[in-house]
């Protein structure tokens, strides 16, 4: 491939994308990083479970342990908020009162496919009203329809919760996400909840640069799959001339910053226990980096996502923690050496993430 400048951009193969990826995503070592600090460089952790983010960190920081984020989420540091793919995230406060506005776009594309069960709404009124009702209280959603429906009676319910959602930046208020705890989700607007007004909307040129630092090298379309945008070529292209060129073995144009890091391919990646709905794994339209064209589909079933193995850099398995044992289930058979360091990273696992509970560690039969 020639670049824009006439020289040919050199290719990156895959284990080259995977290492440069994991290093972006401190999964090749574990860093010296607070949570808050960790939670910004990633922009955000995938948050659609209450869990996830918790062994997302456990698995990238060196000293993490639950407390850590839950104290950020109590003090009010990070919250729970929908941002991009329309799906919810833990975010740093900063990030939940910019990185919204800046997705604002594919939240309003999102509404227009529920515009039938809105006949008659205004939308502007229906903002203002569950404002109101939210910073007024925290709110169920069920509330927030409700009171909205007492409005509109011949609304589609549904479409009222989603114009709701998809109109404020909602966020779940504790003690919902607190590690160890419990609660229904409740809502309030991000301003109310951090006592700050939102921002601007950051220029798509910014969050490119902190997409590169986190999930690069990628390209124009691996960033609109992670963020839910469409139109971005025009920042990348912007850009260019502070970004370096490369090409994958399919001869797609990847960008990335010049100083990131891009280790060796044969850079020792050690075992990782992911959650269910890492970022790792959702934040590239081309995912073979990570997950090997044989075992592409076999990390959710429908909706349901599993929580995934990482041998070598790349998905090799699923596991699962059950009342009384860490059961790791690969999808091909692994030499004991292996196994012993998978095994060594469960238990370092389990003892940041439950340290007053004995689990055995079982390797269930091959995973067809």
């Amino acid at each position: 491939m020639t670049t824009k400048a006439g020289t040919t951009a050199p290719v990156l193969g895959t284990r080259a994308l995977n290492r440069a990826t994991l290093a972006r995503q401190l999964l090749l070592r574990r860093a010296a990083m607070s949570a808050d600090d960790a939670v910004a460089h990633v922009v955000g952790l995938q948050a659609q479970n209450v869990k996830p983010p918790y062994y997302a960190l456990a698995a990238r920081l060196d000293g993490f342990t639950p407390g850590d984020l839950s104290e950020s989420m109590a003090e009010r540091r990070v919250a729970r908020l929908v941002t991009m793919r329309s799906t919810i995230h833990t975010h740093t406060a900063d990030d939940c009162l910019t990185l919204r506005p800046l997705v604002q776009a594919a939240r309003d594309r999102e509404l227009g496919t529920f515009r039938k069960g809105l006949v008659g709404v205004d939308l502007d009124r229906l903002t203002s009203l569950a404002r109101e009702l939210v910073e007024a209280e925290p709110r169920t959603l069920r509330q927030v329809r409700e009171a909205l429906l007492a409005e509109w009676p011949d609304a589609d319910p549904l479409a009222l919760s989603v114009a709701a959602r998809c109109r404020l930046p909602l966020v779940q208020v504790t003690p919902r996400g607190l590690w160890g705890r419990s609660g229904q989700v409740t809502l309030t607007t991000a301003e109310h909840w951090f006592d700050r007004p939102t921002r601007p909307a950051p220029a798509p040129d910014d969050t490119v640069l902190r997409y590169l630092a986190a999930f690069g090298p990628a390209s124009v379309k691996d960033m609109q799959t992670w963020a839910g945008l469409t139109r971005l070529r025009d920042a990348f292209e912007r850009l260019r001339p502070r970004l370096v060129t490369f090409r994958d073995e399919n001869g797609t144009e990847l960008f990335d910053l010049p100083d990131a890091p891009r280790p060796d391919p044969d850079t020792p990646a050690p075992p990782r226990f992911l959650p269910e709905f890492d970022n790792l794994l959702l934040s590239h339209a081309d995912r073979t980096r990570v997950v090997p064209p044989e075992h592409k589909g076999r990390t959710w079933q429908k909706n349901q996502a599993y929580r995934v193995l990482l041998v070598d850099g790349f998905v090799a398995g699923l596991w699962k923690l059950g009342d009384d044992a860490l059961v790791v289930e690969p999808f091909a058979r692994l030499p004991k050496e292996c196994r012993d360091e998978i095994a060594a990273e469960g238990e370092r696992m389990l003892a940041t993430m439950h340290p007053a509970t004995a689990y055995d560690i079982r390797f269930g039969t091959v995973r067809d």
